[in-house]
């Protein structure tokens, strides 16, 4: 009878799957380069710019013209150099507006714990305690579980250690100093040098591990998640049973929470701590 129609979304045309270059508008492209590049640089010349990207002076003045014009970018009379400007912060600032933790990190989740067949988690730190916020759970018989709002001691779990890798020593000071090392089995940490040695090998690793230190047949991976400003500010983690998670697992399942942290921290529009 009648032709198939495919459905396509709204604001696109119809050759909007097409990534060719007929598609792709120079001028911009080329404007898009040079504001990565410059949002890279700690304000430069006209000349250095233009030599960086390999383009002409006068191109790449056009384009810093047109951007100062809208508040992307902004010049500096004295050193004669260009910086960005307060109009692609509020640009960026917008894309923030929008951006959740939670809802970034959801699907991640979800492949975490199809990848290792474990509960995975995504935890933040709220008044020296980890605070449980989403979680997947494994369709596992024996499995995990911290329903959102479920607290938790910091020293005692894999999320919390992973954070408190990432602090300074006077902040993890006066954690440990308000909350104590309480022990929950006889792996807990509670001698604060051993906690501090562990906490160093976390940060070496990349991902921490609760090795049965909150429950007893239960193991944690964990790693964390930074934002804009390379500051720690939640942590993903896979737990489950002791007898699922053997001690040759744990470097494994190491690699997998630091990709998915990875994922969910450049989600967010976040940077990797170096």
């Amino acid at each position: 009878m009648g032709e198939e129609v495919t459905a396509r979304g709204r604001g696109r045309p119809r050759a909007w799957q097409d990534k060719s270059a007929q598609n792709t508008i120079k001028s911009l492209d080329r404007a898009m380069e040079v504001l990565e590049r410059l949002s890279e640089m700690t304000g430069a010349t006209l000349s250095q710019i233009s030599a960086d990207l390999g383009q002409s002076p006068a191109s790449v003045y056009r384009v810093l013209f047109t951007l100062e014009a809208r508040g992307i970018v902004d010049f500096e009379t004295g050193p004669q150099t260009w910086h960005i400007g307060a109009g692609a912060f509020l640009i960026g600032s917008r894309f923030l507006r929008r951006t959740s933790l939670v809802e970034r990190a959801r699907p991640v989740l979800r492949s975490l714990m199809e990848a290792t067949g474990e509960t995975a988690n995504l935890g933040v730190q709220q008044a020296g305690q980890v605070l449980f916020v989403s979680q997947v759970e494994t369709m596992a018989t024996i499995r995990a579980f911290f329903p959102p709002g479920t607290m938790s001691p910091m020293h005692a779990s894999g999320i919390g250690k992973a954070l408190l890798a990432q602090r300074g020593s006077g902040q993890v000071a006066r954690i440990l100093d308000e909350h104590g090392l309480e022990q929950f089995t006889e792996h807990t940490l509670v001698v604060r040098d051993a906690l501090l040695s562990d906490l160093a090998r976390t940060r070496v690793r990349g991902y921490s591990v609760d090795g049965e230190e909150k429950n007893i047949g239960m193991r944690c991976v964990a790693a964390p998640i930074f934002d804009v400003h390379g500051e720690a500010v939640a942590g993903i983690s896979v737990s489950g049973p002791s007898s699922r998670i053997p001690p040759e697992a744990i470097a494994g399942l190491g690699v997998q929470v630091i990709a998915a942290a990875r994922a969910v921290t450049l989600g967010i529009g976040g940077l990797m701590a170096v």
